[in-house]
């Protein structure tokens, strides 16, 4: 039964990202006035930020907005792309900056959890694997294992209303600013949506293996 739940979770995961490659391929298309990085510094100065960069990095959807060095990192497919697309993943970002600037709780949270989470993921399959095979006579480890598993769904699950809440002040700064009009407006939205999906499907998979987990101790 466990493992008709995996498959379907992994086949889920598959759609979702699909649907998101396709929709941000097809947004990529419809062009708009300015750049993702020219997007990016515009709705950083509308929201009174003045000491975040918007810079350049290499790879695909590799944009990420990081709190330590107060950048908004767009991928060059974005930063250089006028596409309602590149606007709409630029704009999420800074989206992430704005709630850095006005101190969103989720985001403190989450960010207070990344040190233990990354913890967490370097060692959660070792101790789980040992206290297998250990479980006889030391099951702790295996409760252990499981606690720091449990972290890295708890940190899943918190980041949902990060993402979800800066698509929804990038949706509505496209809309505000004039970057975006009714129609693009609505691209923007369904491609972040998409994007979103992609957050829910993964923290209700990982709620399902702690579940299994958990099951598996009782067992």
């Amino acid at each position: 039964m466990y493992w008709i739940i995996f498959i379907t979770f992994a086949l889920l995961s598959w759609i979702v990202s699909a649907s998101l490659e396709r929709k941000f391929a097809k947004y990529s298309r419809v062009g708009i006035s300015m750049t993702g990085a020219q997007v990016a510094e515009k709705m950083l100065r509308d929201s009174g930020i003045t000491d975040v960069q918007v810079v350049s990095t290499s790879g695909h959807l590799t944009d990420h907005y990081n709190p330590a060095t107060k950048t908004v990192n767009l991928s060059e497919s974005v930063y250089h792309s006028a596409s309602i697309a590149a606007a709409a993943v630029a704009a999420h970002e800074c989206g992430h900056a704005v709630q850095h600037q006005v101190e969103y709780a989720p985001l403190k949270m989450r960010s207070a959890l990344v040190p233990v989470v990354n913890f967490a993921n370097r060692w959660v399959m070792w101790v789980i694997l040992i206290g297998m095979l250990v479980f006889e006579t030391f099951p702790q480890l295996i409760y252990i294992g499981i606690g720091l598993y449990g972290l890295t769904t708890l940190f899943a699950f918190v980041t949902l209303p990060v993402e979800i809440n800066a698509s929804e002040r990038a949706v509505a700064w496209l809309e505000e600013s004039g970057v975006a009009n009714r129609e693009t407006k609505e691209m923007a939205s369904d491609a972040l949506h998409s994007a979103a999906y992609t957050y829910v499907v993964a923290a209700l998979g990982s709620l399902a293996y702690l579940i299994y987990l958990i099951l598996g101790t009782r067992r």
